[in-house]
């Protein structure tokens, strides 16, 4: 289901050795999905984090794309860098190989200054923030405010598609409905051109047997009853109104059950033989497709 959520909180953090204020920003989305997606948008500096987002996600969504993103703000650390003696010592073995490389084809460079090792990726970086199991409760406990909020949102759409659902099997319980007062309506149709089928087959067909031309006629009758057809619809919707009355995570049976709606719905309209009989299995497909776009929103 689509949904957003946020939520700021902050908290004081250690930082070489000093302490600032720090803010942040929880937003979390949700959208439609097969499955449960989760990714991940986390600032650097906070180890563990993301163990602890993708643990707390599962309790709140079985289903759908979910984008949790972090923003931080360190207002008072702002400018607080170190260097990472590892990538200097890297860089300052990078310059030297270019020098020994340059005097061996008698090219003169100038020397590097401490400003061109400092500009080298990764040798001057943020400091990383201290005490990160301390720091990690309160961006926990804030995390699960948002998701609260996203779970509330999805379950009011879920009132919202509960009608939507509702009101789509109702039509689809009508229109089988309807299906069954046509296919009686036309019983005296089938058999009046069932004679006169068979009337023509035996004038036509010099040493025909009647009674094998009959059997052939009634396996085709067989073949047009769409008996089951209705028996599998009306089951199908209990099935459905079960699953939207027992409530939870129905988003896959509903999923399943609106394929087996179209399966029936395809043999009938392939059965019918009929014009209204068509004309309700029609009805029908363009229902279930409405019904199976809306089902994709449910969890």
């Amino acid at each position: 289901m689509t949904a957003f959520a946020s939520q700021q909180g902050s908290a004081d953090a250690v930082t070489g050795g000093e302490t600032g204020d720090t803010s942040w920003t929880w937003e979390v989305r949700s959208v439609n999905g097969r499955g449960l997606d989760v990714k991940l948008r986390l600032p650097d500096g906070t180890p563990g984090l993301e163990a602890v987002v993708r643990g707390c996600v599962g309790s709140y969504a079985t289903r759908g794309n979910v984008t949790i993103g972090l923003r931080l703000n360190r207002a008072q650390m702002d400018g607080a860098l170190q260097i990472d003696p590892a990538r200097m010592d890297m860089s300052l073995s990078a310059l030297d190989t270019v020098q020994e490389r340059a005097l061996e084809k008698g090219v003169t460079l100038g020397q590097p200054t401490s400003a061109d090792v400092l500009a080298q990726r990764g040798v001057l970086v943020a400091a990383q923030v201290e005490n990160s199991a301390e720091f990690l409760d309160p961006l926990t406990a804030d995390l699960h405010v948002a998701l609260c909020a996203l779970k509330a949102m999805r379950e009011a759409e879920g009132a919202a598609l509960l009608t939507v659902l509702t009101d789509q099997i109702d039509q689809i319980a009508d229109l089988t409905a309807q299906a069954v007062i046509a296919a009686k309506a036309r019983i005296d149709v089938t058999k009046s051109n069932m004679a006169a089928a068979l009337a023509r087959v035996i004038d036509d067909a010099t040493g025909a047997d009647p009674y094998r031309v009959a059997q052939e006629l009634a396996l085709i009758t067989v073949k047009a009853d769409i008996t089951e057809e209705i028996d599998r619809l009306g089951a199908h919707v209990k099935a459905a109104r079960d699953l939207l009355a027992n409530g939870g995570p129905v988003g896959r049976k509903l999923d399943f059950l609106t394929q087996e709606f179209n399966r029936e719905a395809n043999t009938l309209c392939a059965k019918a033989q009929d014009v209204a009989l068509t004309q309700i299995g029609l009805a029908l497909k363009a229902v279930i497709d409405q019904m199976r776009e809306q089902v994709q929103n449910v969890e």
